[in-house]
């Protein structure tokens, strides 16, 4: 089975403490979700998987931002997301390099509006392995939207993380009836 690993909004803004809307940020330092993705890195990369990293943002003068947007309606306002800024850098601790594509995506789900579809469809990937911040918000959209496209769905529950552990928890529960949810110590059983 062909398999793309694929990290969400592993970015400044959204996870580190100094980000403008890092909501996620403590949660995300607590459970250690960095070093658990950088682990699931690298192994995405001795099995030749289709290493993805993606991100959300708005080009300078946030021309596609959706104003009318409760989620990103005030970026603006705060210059976050700004894809100019550092705040979409991927966290200093994150191991890009070992990504084959980058992604920038508008909205929630990393399908809507970026070239993710296209990418995983020319790799012949049937089986997407998913990460990041927010479990609720962009591992969510992206899981379902994955689902609906007859992707295999898997979920590193480790390496996600939410506002808070209660979100956390409940978006797992949410997405074990279209996904599997599993670890980065078990993501080897895949291969």
């Amino acid at each position: 089975m062909k398999t793309a690993l694929i990290g969400l909004d592993y970015i400044v803004d959204i996870m580190h403490p100094d980000g403008k809307i890092a909501r996620a940020a403590g949660q995300a330092a607590e459970r250690g979700i960095v070093d658990k993705f950088n682990s699931a890195l690298r192994l995405g990369r001795s099995e030749r998987w289709l290493n993805v990293l993606v991100k959300v943002g708005f080009e300078p003068g946030y021309a596609a931002q959706p104003k009318n947007s409760p989620m990103f309606g005030k970026a603006h306002e705060y210059g976050a997301l700004d894809l100019a800024g550092q705040g979409t850098a991927f966290h200093p601790d994150l191991d890009d390099e070992l990504a084959d594509l980058v992604v920038t995506k508008p909205r929630i789900s990393a399908f809507y509006g970026t070239r993710l579809g296209p990418a995983l469809s020319a790799a012949k990937v049937d089986r997407v392995v998913l990460a990041g911040v927010s479990s609720v918000w962009a591992v969510q959209a992206t899981a379902r939207d994955a689902h609906d496209r007859d992707f295999e769905v898997v979920v590193l529950e480790d390496a996600c993380a939410a506002p808070t552990e209660a979100e956390h928890e409940e978006s797992m529960r949410t997405l074990q009836t279209i996904a599997t949810i599993t670890t980065t110590d078990r993501l080897g059983e895949l291969s």
